[in-house]
Protein backbone atom coordinates (compact mmCIF):
# COMPACT_ATOMS: atom_id res chain seq x y z
CA UNK A 1 0.00 0.00 0.00
CA UNK A 2 0.86 3.33 -0.38
CA UNK A 3 2.74 5.24 2.11
CA UNK A 4 0.75 8.09 1.77
CA UNK A 5 -2.12 6.20 3.40
CA UNK A 6 -0.33 5.13 6.39
CA UNK A 7 0.28 7.63 10.05
CA UNK A 8 4.02 7.92 10.52
CA UNK A 9 5.54 4.97 11.98
CA UNK A 10 8.74 6.79 13.08
CA UNK A 11 6.13 9.30 15.35
CA UNK A 12 3.97 6.10 16.86
CA UNK A 13 6.71 4.87 18.00
CA UNK A 14 8.67 8.02 19.15
CA UNK A 15 5.56 8.61 21.21
CA UNK A 16 5.33 5.18 22.73
CA UNK A 17 8.91 4.91 23.09
CA UNK A 18 8.37 8.05 25.73
CA UNK A 19 5.68 6.17 27.07
CA UNK A 20 2.71 8.38 25.57
CA UNK A 21 -0.19 7.36 23.02
CA UNK A 22 -0.81 9.41 20.22
CA UNK A 23 -4.25 10.07 19.81
CA UNK A 24 -6.03 11.36 16.39
CA UNK A 25 -8.55 13.82 15.87
CA UNK A 26 -10.77 13.26 13.33
CA UNK A 27 -12.82 16.59 12.57
CA UNK A 28 -16.17 15.76 10.67
CA UNK A 29 -18.18 18.57 8.93
CA UNK A 30 -21.45 15.86 9.96
CA UNK A 31 -21.70 12.85 11.90
CA UNK A 32 -24.29 9.94 11.53
CA UNK A 33 -25.23 8.94 14.25
CA UNK A 34 -26.43 5.41 13.89
CA UNK A 35 -27.64 4.00 17.37
CA UNK A 36 -29.94 7.50 17.75
CA UNK A 37 -30.89 7.50 13.98
CA UNK A 38 -29.69 11.07 13.45
CA UNK A 39 -27.10 13.17 11.67
CA UNK A 40 -25.11 15.40 13.95
CA UNK A 41 -23.45 18.47 13.07
CA UNK A 42 -20.30 19.12 12.77
CA UNK A 43 -18.11 16.51 15.26
CA UNK A 44 -14.42 15.49 16.40
CA UNK A 45 -13.88 11.71 17.11
CA UNK A 46 -10.63 11.28 19.59
CA UNK A 47 -9.11 8.13 18.25
CA UNK A 48 -6.74 6.71 20.58
CA UNK A 49 -4.73 2.82 19.83
CA UNK A 50 -7.25 1.93 17.46
CA UNK A 51 -10.39 2.83 19.48
CA UNK A 52 -12.85 5.94 19.22
CA UNK A 53 -11.85 7.43 23.10
CA UNK A 54 -14.61 9.80 22.71
CA UNK A 55 -16.69 12.52 20.57
CA UNK A 56 -16.59 15.92 20.69
CA UNK A 57 -19.14 18.90 19.27
CA UNK A 58 -18.11 20.95 16.78
CA UNK A 59 -14.16 21.25 16.52
CA UNK A 60 -12.18 22.44 19.24
CA UNK A 61 -8.59 22.98 19.25
CA UNK A 62 -6.19 19.75 18.52
CA UNK A 63 -3.57 19.15 21.25
CA UNK A 64 0.04 19.47 19.66
CA UNK A 65 0.87 16.06 19.99
CA UNK A 66 -2.33 14.46 18.09
CA UNK A 67 -2.22 14.20 14.54
CA UNK A 68 -5.32 16.42 13.28
CA UNK A 69 -7.77 14.61 9.88
CA UNK A 70 -9.43 17.25 8.22
CA UNK A 71 -12.77 15.85 7.00
CA UNK A 72 -14.77 19.21 7.40
CA UNK A 73 -16.18 19.06 3.91
CA UNK A 74 -17.26 15.42 4.63
CA UNK A 75 -19.87 13.31 6.45
CA UNK A 76 -18.49 10.52 8.89
CA UNK A 77 -20.33 7.63 9.52
CA UNK A 78 -19.35 3.90 10.68
CA UNK A 79 -17.23 1.63 8.59
CA UNK A 80 -20.12 -0.59 6.46
CA UNK A 81 -20.10 -4.38 6.74
CA UNK A 82 -21.11 -6.90 4.39
CA UNK A 83 -22.40 -9.96 5.37
CA UNK A 84 -22.31 -11.78 2.17
CA UNK A 85 -19.25 -11.70 -0.32
CA UNK A 86 -16.83 -14.04 -2.24
CA UNK A 87 -13.48 -12.09 -1.90
CA UNK A 88 -12.18 -15.15 -4.11
CA UNK A 89 -13.62 -14.81 -7.20
CA UNK A 90 -15.99 -12.63 -9.37
CA UNK A 91 -18.46 -13.37 -12.35
CA UNK A 92 -17.26 -13.36 -15.64
CA UNK A 93 -18.29 -15.59 -18.86
CA UNK A 94 -15.17 -17.40 -18.25
CA UNK A 95 -15.93 -18.08 -14.61
CA UNK A 96 -16.59 -21.97 -15.31
CA UNK A 97 -13.82 -22.60 -17.17
CA UNK A 98 -11.67 -20.63 -14.80
CA UNK A 99 -12.39 -23.48 -12.15
CA UNK A 100 -9.83 -25.67 -14.07
CA UNK A 101 -7.50 -23.24 -15.15
CA UNK A 102 -6.46 -21.37 -11.89
CA UNK A 103 -4.46 -22.72 -9.41
CA UNK A 104 -4.60 -21.93 -6.11
CA UNK A 105 -1.95 -19.12 -6.08
CA UNK A 106 -3.37 -17.39 -8.84
CA UNK A 107 -6.64 -17.10 -6.75
CA UNK A 108 -5.26 -16.17 -4.16
CA UNK A 109 -3.40 -13.18 -5.45
CA UNK A 110 -6.80 -12.01 -7.17
CA UNK A 111 -8.11 -12.51 -3.45
CA UNK A 112 -6.28 -9.66 -2.28
CA UNK A 113 -7.14 -7.49 -5.23
CA UNK A 114 -10.75 -7.95 -4.58
CA UNK A 115 -9.91 -7.60 -1.13
CA UNK A 116 -8.68 -3.65 -1.42
CA UNK A 117 -11.22 -3.15 -3.56
CA UNK A 118 -13.78 -3.52 -0.60
CA UNK A 119 -11.93 -2.10 1.93
CA UNK A 120 -11.56 1.27 -0.37
CA UNK A 121 -15.53 0.94 -1.01
CA UNK A 122 -16.46 1.53 2.89
CA UNK A 123 -16.64 -1.82 3.66
CA UNK A 124 -14.29 -2.44 6.97
CA UNK A 125 -15.30 -5.61 7.85
CA UNK A 126 -16.91 -8.80 5.91
CA UNK A 127 -18.67 -12.35 6.25
CA UNK A 128 -17.00 -14.38 3.52
CA UNK A 129 -19.10 -17.27 2.44
CA UNK A 130 -17.93 -19.94 0.36
CA UNK A 131 -14.31 -20.08 -1.50
CA UNK A 132 -11.80 -22.40 -3.13
CA UNK A 133 -8.69 -24.04 -1.77
CA UNK A 134 -9.58 -22.19 1.82
CA UNK A 135 -8.17 -19.15 0.22
CA UNK A 136 -9.92 -16.76 2.31
CA UNK A 137 -9.16 -18.25 5.74
CA UNK A 138 -5.13 -17.22 4.40
CA UNK A 139 -6.17 -13.66 3.27
CA UNK A 140 -8.31 -13.21 6.25
CA UNK A 141 -4.74 -13.83 8.38
CA UNK A 142 -2.61 -11.95 5.80
CA UNK A 143 -4.88 -9.14 6.57
CA UNK A 144 -4.56 -9.29 10.20
CA UNK A 145 -1.26 -9.45 10.13
CA UNK A 146 -0.64 -6.43 7.72
CA UNK A 147 0.46 -8.47 5.05
CA UNK A 148 -2.17 -7.22 2.52
CA UNK A 149 -4.89 -4.58 2.69
CA UNK A 150 -8.78 -5.80 3.52
CA UNK A 151 -11.31 -5.84 5.12
CA UNK A 152 -11.72 -7.30 8.53
CA UNK A 153 -12.94 -10.91 7.49
CA UNK A 154 -15.06 -13.94 8.97
CA UNK A 155 -14.59 -16.35 6.36
CA UNK A 156 -16.65 -19.68 6.33
CA UNK A 157 -14.07 -21.54 3.79
CA UNK A 158 -15.10 -23.75 1.88
CA UNK A 159 -19.30 -24.18 1.92
CA UNK A 160 -21.62 -27.83 2.77
CA UNK A 161 -23.51 -29.19 0.30
CA UNK A 162 -25.01 -32.69 -0.54
CA UNK A 163 -24.11 -34.61 -3.40
CA UNK A 164 -24.69 -32.78 -6.32
CA UNK A 165 -25.87 -29.66 -4.33
CA UNK A 166 -25.42 -25.80 -4.99
CA UNK A 167 -21.76 -26.39 -3.26
CA UNK A 168 -20.56 -29.49 -4.91
CA UNK A 169 -17.43 -28.09 -6.75
CA UNK A 170 -17.48 -31.75 -9.19
CA UNK A 171 -21.21 -29.95 -10.71
CA UNK A 172 -21.45 -30.68 -14.20
CA UNK A 173 -17.59 -32.21 -14.44
CA UNK A 174 -17.25 -35.23 -16.77
CA UNK A 175 -17.90 -38.10 -15.07
CA UNK A 176 -14.10 -39.72 -14.64
CA UNK A 177 -13.11 -36.46 -13.00
CA UNK A 178 -15.94 -36.22 -10.53
CA UNK A 179 -15.12 -39.19 -8.29
CA UNK A 180 -16.90 -38.66 -5.02
CA UNK A 181 -16.17 -35.75 -3.27
CA UNK A 182 -16.57 -35.90 0.74
CA UNK A 183 -16.58 -33.72 4.01
CA UNK A 184 -12.79 -32.54 3.09
CA UNK A 185 -13.96 -30.69 0.13
CA UNK A 186 -17.60 -30.09 1.51
CA UNK A 187 -19.76 -32.51 0.36
CA UNK A 188 -21.94 -34.85 2.69
CA UNK A 189 -24.52 -37.16 3.17
CA UNK A 190 -26.09 -38.15 6.15
CA UNK A 191 -25.45 -36.91 9.78
CA UNK A 192 -22.36 -38.09 10.69
CA UNK A 193 -20.35 -37.27 7.55
CA UNK A 194 -22.48 -33.59 8.28
CA UNK A 195 -20.39 -33.63 11.69
CA UNK A 196 -17.28 -34.22 9.83
CA UNK A 197 -17.99 -31.44 7.23
CA UNK A 198 -18.34 -29.24 10.33
CA UNK A 199 -14.91 -30.39 12.23
CA UNK A 200 -13.15 -30.42 9.10
CA UNK A 201 -13.87 -26.82 8.69
CA UNK A 202 -13.02 -26.13 12.46
CA UNK A 203 -9.89 -27.77 11.58
CA UNK A 204 -9.16 -25.66 8.73
CA UNK A 205 -9.71 -22.74 10.88
CA UNK A 206 -12.96 -21.37 9.50
CA UNK A 207 -14.76 -18.82 11.64
CA UNK A 208 -18.47 -20.40 10.85
CA UNK A 209 -20.30 -22.64 8.78
CA UNK A 210 -21.81 -21.97 5.44
CA UNK A 211 -24.29 -24.12 4.12
CA UNK A 212 -26.53 -24.67 0.75
CA UNK A 213 -29.81 -25.77 2.31
CA UNK A 214 -31.29 -25.90 -1.19
CA UNK A 215 -30.03 -25.42 -5.37
CA UNK A 216 -28.80 -22.21 -6.64
CA UNK A 217 -29.03 -20.05 -9.27
CA UNK A 218 -25.54 -20.22 -10.80
CA UNK A 219 -24.51 -23.85 -10.12
CA UNK A 220 -24.81 -25.77 -13.49
CA UNK A 221 -27.85 -28.05 -12.18
CA UNK A 222 -31.39 -27.87 -13.26
CA UNK A 223 -33.11 -26.66 -10.01
CA UNK A 224 -32.60 -23.77 -7.69
CA UNK A 225 -35.25 -24.66 -5.39
CA UNK A 226 -35.12 -28.02 -4.21
CA UNK A 227 -34.42 -28.62 -0.59
CA UNK A 228 -30.84 -30.29 -0.58
CA UNK A 229 -30.49 -31.22 2.87
CA UNK A 230 -33.10 -33.39 5.01
CA UNK A 231 -33.64 -32.24 8.64
CA UNK A 232 -31.57 -34.84 10.83
CA UNK A 233 -28.36 -33.64 8.52
CA UNK A 234 -29.31 -29.72 9.45
CA UNK A 235 -29.59 -30.59 13.01
CA UNK A 236 -26.18 -32.48 13.14
CA UNK A 237 -24.68 -29.14 11.35
CA UNK A 238 -26.09 -27.04 13.62
CA UNK A 239 -25.59 -28.58 17.10
CA UNK A 240 -21.79 -29.73 15.69
CA UNK A 241 -21.16 -25.80 14.89
CA UNK A 242 -22.47 -24.96 18.07
CA UNK A 243 -20.33 -27.43 19.87
CA UNK A 244 -17.80 -25.65 18.58
CA UNK A 245 -19.29 -21.83 19.29
CA UNK A 246 -19.66 -21.29 15.33
CA UNK A 247 -22.57 -19.81 13.73
CA UNK A 248 -24.30 -21.32 10.35
CA UNK A 249 -25.47 -19.23 7.56
CA UNK A 250 -27.83 -20.74 4.97
CA UNK A 251 -27.82 -20.55 1.63
CA UNK A 252 -31.79 -20.80 0.34
CA UNK A 253 -33.96 -19.98 -2.22
CA UNK A 254 -37.14 -22.00 -1.84
CA UNK A 255 -39.17 -22.30 0.92
CA UNK A 256 -39.33 -26.12 2.09
CA UNK A 257 -35.08 -25.57 2.15
CA UNK A 258 -35.96 -22.60 4.54
CA UNK A 259 -38.36 -23.73 6.89
CA UNK A 260 -36.37 -26.95 7.36
CA UNK A 261 -33.23 -24.54 7.84
CA UNK A 262 -35.02 -22.09 10.23
CA UNK A 263 -36.61 -25.00 12.47
CA UNK A 264 -32.80 -26.46 12.69
CA UNK A 265 -31.24 -23.59 14.10
CA UNK A 266 -29.13 -22.08 11.43
CA UNK A 267 -28.12 -18.47 12.32
CA UNK A 268 -28.88 -16.35 9.53
CA UNK A 269 -30.99 -17.37 5.87
CA UNK A 270 -29.24 -15.92 2.64
CA UNK A 271 -30.89 -14.74 -0.55
CA UNK A 272 -34.64 -16.02 0.60
CA UNK A 273 -36.12 -15.50 -2.59
CA UNK A 274 -39.42 -17.79 -2.44
CA UNK A 275 -39.74 -16.12 0.90
CA UNK A 276 -43.64 -16.15 2.13
CA UNK A 277 -45.94 -15.35 5.10
CA UNK A 278 -44.97 -18.83 6.98
CA UNK A 279 -41.46 -18.58 6.56
CA UNK A 280 -41.58 -14.84 7.49
CA UNK A 281 -43.46 -16.20 11.08
CA UNK A 282 -40.47 -18.70 11.25
CA UNK A 283 -37.89 -16.61 11.51
CA UNK A 284 -39.61 -14.09 13.28
CA UNK A 285 -40.15 -16.84 16.04
CA UNK A 286 -36.59 -18.43 16.04
CA UNK A 287 -34.61 -14.98 15.50
CA UNK A 288 -33.46 -15.97 12.04
CA UNK A 289 -31.27 -13.53 10.64
CA UNK A 290 -32.13 -12.28 7.11
CA UNK A 291 -29.29 -11.48 4.51
CA UNK A 292 -30.83 -10.45 1.59
CA UNK A 293 -28.07 -10.04 -1.41
CA UNK A 294 -30.49 -8.12 -3.53
CA UNK A 295 -27.81 -6.91 -5.69
CA UNK A 296 -27.10 -10.28 -7.01
CA UNK A 297 -30.44 -10.84 -8.47
CA UNK A 298 -30.15 -7.66 -9.67
CA UNK A 299 -26.98 -8.61 -11.13
CA UNK A 300 -27.54 -12.09 -12.47
CA UNK A 301 -30.87 -11.60 -14.38
CA UNK A 302 -29.04 -8.39 -16.40
CA UNK A 303 -26.67 -10.85 -17.21
CA UNK A 304 -28.96 -13.72 -18.02
CA UNK A 305 -29.63 -11.44 -21.13
CA UNK A 306 -26.14 -11.58 -22.68
CA UNK A 307 -26.34 -14.89 -24.36
CA UNK A 308 -23.22 -16.58 -23.66
CA UNK A 309 -22.53 -15.37 -20.01
CA UNK A 310 -23.87 -17.99 -18.11
CA UNK A 311 -24.39 -21.81 -19.22
CA UNK A 312 -27.82 -22.61 -20.68
CA UNK A 313 -28.98 -24.28 -17.87
CA UNK A 314 -28.19 -21.14 -15.61
CA UNK A 315 -29.95 -18.53 -17.85
CA UNK A 316 -33.19 -19.89 -17.03
CA UNK A 317 -32.69 -19.58 -13.24
CA UNK A 318 -30.99 -16.49 -13.20
CA UNK A 319 -34.25 -14.90 -15.01
CA UNK A 320 -36.73 -15.72 -12.69
CA UNK A 321 -35.21 -16.21 -9.28
CA UNK A 322 -33.10 -12.84 -9.93
CA UNK A 323 -35.85 -10.60 -10.04
CA UNK A 324 -38.08 -11.72 -7.28
CA UNK A 325 -35.13 -10.83 -4.74
CA UNK A 326 -36.05 -7.11 -4.25
CA UNK A 327 -39.94 -8.12 -4.02
CA UNK A 328 -39.52 -10.33 -0.98
CA UNK A 329 -36.70 -8.38 0.69
CA UNK A 330 -39.42 -5.08 0.67
CA UNK A 331 -41.97 -7.53 2.15
CA UNK A 332 -39.53 -9.58 5.15
CA UNK A 333 -38.82 -5.62 6.37
CA UNK A 334 -42.04 -4.55 6.55
CA UNK A 335 -43.12 -7.41 8.53
CA UNK A 336 -40.58 -7.09 10.60
CA UNK A 337 -37.46 -9.89 9.52
CA UNK A 338 -34.08 -9.07 11.41
CA UNK A 339 -31.97 -7.63 8.57
CA UNK A 340 -28.19 -7.35 7.72
CA UNK A 341 -26.90 -5.97 5.08
CA UNK A 342 -25.49 -8.47 2.33
CA UNK A 343 -24.50 -8.46 -1.24
CA UNK A 344 -23.03 -11.39 -2.48
CA UNK A 345 -20.18 -9.87 -4.19
CA UNK A 346 -18.04 -11.69 -5.83
CA UNK A 347 -21.54 -12.95 -8.16
CA UNK A 348 -21.30 -8.62 -8.54
CA UNK A 349 -18.06 -7.23 -8.93
CA UNK A 350 -15.82 -6.38 -5.69
CA UNK A 351 -16.18 -2.43 -4.62
CA UNK A 352 -19.53 -2.16 -6.35
CA UNK A 353 -21.26 -3.50 -2.67
CA UNK A 354 -22.68 -0.04 -1.95
CA UNK A 355 -25.38 -0.69 -4.40
CA UNK A 356 -27.34 -2.70 -2.79
CA UNK A 357 -28.17 0.13 -0.44
CA UNK A 358 -29.93 2.06 -3.63
CA UNK A 359 -31.96 -1.31 -4.51
CA UNK A 360 -32.80 -1.51 -0.37
CA UNK A 361 -34.52 1.61 -0.49
CA UNK A 362 -36.17 1.67 -3.75
CA UNK A 363 -38.33 -0.92 -1.53
CA UNK A 364 -39.28 2.14 0.42
CA UNK A 365 -36.68 1.20 3.49
CA UNK A 366 -35.64 4.53 4.93
CA UNK A 367 -32.05 4.99 4.21
CA UNK A 368 -31.07 5.63 7.98
CA UNK A 369 -32.26 2.31 8.30
CA UNK A 370 -30.63 0.66 5.34
CA UNK A 371 -27.54 2.25 6.64
CA UNK A 372 -28.18 0.26 9.94
CA UNK A 373 -28.46 -2.84 8.37
CA UNK A 374 -24.72 -2.68 7.29
CA UNK A 375 -23.49 -1.29 10.61
CA UNK A 376 -25.50 -2.03 14.19
CA UNK A 377 -27.70 -5.14 12.89
CA UNK A 378 -24.40 -6.84 11.02
CA UNK A 379 -22.68 -6.61 13.81
CA UNK A 380 -25.36 -7.63 15.65
CA UNK A 381 -25.47 -11.09 13.21
CA UNK A 382 -21.43 -11.42 14.06
CA UNK A 383 -22.21 -10.87 17.74
CA UNK A 384 -19.28 -8.21 17.74
CA UNK A 385 -21.80 -4.70 18.36
CA UNK A 386 -20.00 -4.58 21.53
CA UNK A 387 -16.56 -3.78 19.67
CA UNK A 388 -18.18 -2.33 16.43
CA UNK A 389 -21.40 -0.84 14.29
CA UNK A 390 -21.34 2.47 16.00
CA UNK A 391 -18.95 5.47 16.46
CA UNK A 392 -18.98 4.99 20.16
CA UNK A 393 -16.28 4.63 23.12
CA UNK A 394 -14.40 2.32 23.21
CA UNK A 395 -15.25 0.57 19.58
CA UNK A 396 -12.49 -0.19 16.79
CA UNK A 397 -11.74 3.46 14.83
CA UNK A 398 -13.66 1.93 11.65
CA UNK A 399 -14.72 4.99 10.21
CA UNK A 400 -15.43 6.57 7.02
CA UNK A 401 -16.04 9.43 5.52
CA UNK A 402 -18.23 10.84 2.12
CA UNK A 403 -19.59 13.68 0.77
CA UNK A 404 -23.35 14.86 0.96
CA UNK A 405 -25.46 12.92 3.44
CA UNK A 406 -26.38 9.90 2.83
CA UNK A 407 -28.95 9.72 5.71
CA UNK A 408 -30.86 11.65 2.96
CA UNK A 409 -29.72 10.89 -0.18
CA UNK A 410 -28.04 6.59 0.11
CA UNK A 411 -26.37 7.80 -3.71
CA UNK A 412 -23.57 8.97 -1.54
CA UNK A 413 -22.46 5.67 -0.09
CA UNK A 414 -21.31 4.72 -3.80
CA UNK A 415 -18.12 7.30 -3.62
CA UNK A 416 -16.19 7.29 -0.72
CA UNK A 417 -13.68 9.80 0.29
CA UNK A 418 -11.86 8.18 3.47
CA UNK A 419 -11.56 5.14 5.26
CA UNK A 420 -10.04 4.29 8.78
CA UNK A 421 -10.23 1.00 9.88
CA UNK A 422 -8.89 0.09 13.88
CA UNK A 423 -7.49 3.70 13.34
CA UNK A 424 -5.17 2.98 10.26
CA UNK A 425 -6.09 5.25 7.49
CA UNK A 426 -6.22 3.85 4.30
CA UNK A 427 -7.90 6.13 2.10
CA UNK A 428 -7.63 9.87 2.28
CA UNK A 429 -10.13 12.70 0.57
CA UNK A 430 -7.90 13.62 -3.21
CA UNK A 431 -6.42 16.98 -3.50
Amino acid sequence: MNSFYRPSILIISLLASAGLRAETWVQCGGLIDVESGRSLGASTLVIEDGLVARRLDGHPSVPEAAERIDLSALTCLPGLMDMHTHLTSQSSPSAYIDRFTHDPAEIAFQSSVYAERTLMAGFTTVRDLGDSFNVSIALRDAINTGQIVGPRVYTSGKSLASTGGHADPTNSWRVDLMGRPGPREGVVNGPDAAREGVRQRYKDGADLIKITATGGVLSVAASGLAPQFQADELEAIVSTARDYGMQVAAHAHGKEGMLRAIRAGVHSIEHGTMMDEEVIEAMIEHGTWYVPTVLAGAFVAEKAEIEGYFPEIVRPKALSIGPMMQDTFGRAWRAGVRIAFGTDSGVSAHGGNAREFELMVETGMPEIEAIRTATLNAAELLGIQDRVGALAEGQWADLIAVEGDPSNDIRALNEVAFVMKGGEVYRRPEG
